[in-house]
């Protein structure tokens, strides 16, 4: 299976959003929140990502927070099972606490 990023593993829509988030279910750590709908109908998750400008000012350093994301989500994908989560960073972090981000996502992710 390809290690990408497609258009298909995206919620890209804000029905998709609004779906996740009317559902309820949601996990929390100190840097990052996972809103999760179990039944998508599709046989792959998606991902959807949320980053305030309350968290982080500057684009690039939002931008580095959903590179981070979708580079973890991209890697792990195939043993994820097939929900829509959302992913909502609650707190900033950059490069010397990526990697606690990364263990709190992978914590999160794994108990949906």
């Amino acid at each position: 299976m390809s290690q990408g990023f497609a258009k298909r593993y995206r919620l890209l829509k804000t029905d998709d959003f609004s779906s996740v988030f009317a559902f309820k279910k949601q996990r929390s750590a100190p840097m990052l929140q996972v809103f999760f709908l179990s039944e998508n109908g599709l046989p792959h998750a998606r991902l959807g990502l949320v980053v305030s400008k309350k968290n982080a000012k500057r684009a690039h350093e939002r931008n580095y927070m959903k590179r981070v994301i979708r580079e973890w989500f991209r890697c792990h994908k195939t043993t994820l099972p097939p929900y829509d989560f959302v992913v909502r960073v609650r707190q900033r972090f950059d490069r010397s606490n990526a990697d606690e981000a990364r263990r709190q996502l992978a914590g999160l992710m794994r108990k949906c």
